[in-house]
């Protein structure tokens, strides 16, 4: 058993490679090379016959056309021959060479002149040409879009428009005399008392109603509305004391339609006199004294701020009481002027411009001035101008540009 075991491997090995050496001997191999002009394979090419006159070139040229065919000239290409592709590299670069360089000329290359035809001339050229002579056929006109349009060329005479005719149908033909003649009274009568009653009608033009400008202030209604309610409750909030009063009107140009009396601040803080002022300044003073002055005060003073008094709230005059200028914010209770404070110590600040040696009323002052353009529009004080020299005046003046003056 053990020699049968040692010839069955050899024995497979044998017959394992039989089948390799016949695939590999050259009877499969291809006779010749797929590219030259003898027949490859069972591929049989189709034959065509052309005619002479399908044989012309699209393109005919002075001499004799030849056909390249392995390396000669002249040699015309057996039949039954596949195309030759890639088996000559030189052909491309033989033809290519032949050729020479191309070149474009400057002004183009015009294959009008090339085809030997007229050159086009299109619509808007012709009319152009036709304008700058002053041949065109229609009315040309100028200096549209401007003032003054006037007519550049053409027939400045327009053609009459034919005067319609009330008794003539374009869809009938035309009446003889003899048929016009016993119509024409009756339309005399149909036609003549049309053009007298339209005449004597009179002409009626119909008028809208002016709108009223959206961006103006709404009308006074007596009820009070909704920011109006909104800004009393945002009063009561910050500790505001106030009161409503009747609505005071001096005429287009004074007034506040919704004024309230403010008479106290939060923290105990007295206004004395009590001025009037709309809701919206009142609620930016009051911030401006308890977020910046109360807190200064104690800082350098030790003690809070019992008392303000006040130069001015709601007052119909123009800017600084002067004639012609505009009419000032106080004219519409938005805006307030500031004249003393005074602290619970006892101790009264003047808020004009003080000595060099009085460091804290200087400090206090100029503190509570630059940070009061944290509420207000405008900010004007001592060294502004001199009809501020002794008092500071807030206001919330609204400018378009949304500038705040702060001096």
């Amino acid at each position: 058993m053990a020699y049968v075991s040692l010839l069955h491997r050899p024995l497979t090995a044998l017959l394992l490679s039989i089948p390799l050496v016949a695939c590999s001997t050259d009877a499969l191999s291809p006779p010749t090379r797929v590219d030259g002009a003898s027949r490859v394979g069972a591929i049989r090419p189709s034959r065509v016959v052309t005619k002479p006159e399908q044989a012309a070139a699209a393109y005919p040229s002075e001499g004799p056309v030849s056909t390249l065919s392995d390396g000669t000239a002249g040699a015309a290409e057996p039949q039954g021959s596949l195309p030759m592709i890639d088996s000559q590299p030189d052909m491309a670069e033989t033809q290519v060479a032949s050729a020479g360089p191309m070149s474009v000329p400057p002004e183009g290359v015009n294959m009008d002149a090339m085809l030997g035809v007229e050159p086009v001339v299109g619509l808007a050229q012709e009319q152009a040409g036709d304008i700058a002579e002053g041949n065109a056929t229609q009315p040309v006109v100028g200096g549209i879009g401007e003032d003054n349009v006037r007519q550049l060329g053409g027939s400045a005479e327009l053609a009459p428009a034919a005067e319609a005719s009330p008794g003539h149908d374009p869809d009938l033909p035309p009446l003889t005399p003899e048929q016009i003649s016993p119509e024409e009274p009756t339309r005399a009568r149909h036609v003549t008392p049309q053009a007298g009653r339209r005449a004597e009608e009179p002409q009626q033009v119909a008028f809208l109603p002016r709108a009223r400008n959206p961006l103006s202030a709404p009308e006074y209604t007596g009820e009070m509305p909704r920011s109006e309610i909104a800004c009393r409750q945002r009063l009561k909030r910050l500790g505001v004391i106030f009161r409503d009063v009747p609505r005071i009107y001096n005429g287009p140009s004074c007034g506040i339609d919704y004024p309230v009396e403010i008479s106290g601040l939060s923290g105990n803080i007295a206004v004395k006199p009590a001025v009037k002022l709309n809701c919206q300044v009142t609620e930016a003073f009051a911030k401006w004294v308890k977020y910046e002055l109360a807190p200064s005060s104690r800082y350098r003073y030790w003690s809070g701020v019992k008392t303000i008094k006040p130069l001015g709230g709601y007052s119909c005059r123009t800017m600084n009481s002067r004639r012609g200028n505009p009419m000032s914010e106080h004219a519409r209770g938005n805006a307030i002027d500031v004249g003393k404070f005074v602290l619970k110590n006892g101790k009264e600040i003047d808020v004009r411009r003080k000595g060099f040696f009085a460091f804290r009323e200087r400090g206090l002052l100029k503190a509570v001035r630059a940070d009061s353009c944290k509420y207000f529009h405008t900010v004007l004080g001592p060294g502004s101008d001199p009809f501020h020299k002794d008092h500071f005046h807030f206001d919330l003046r609204t400018r378009k540009s949304g500038y705040r003056h702060c001096d």
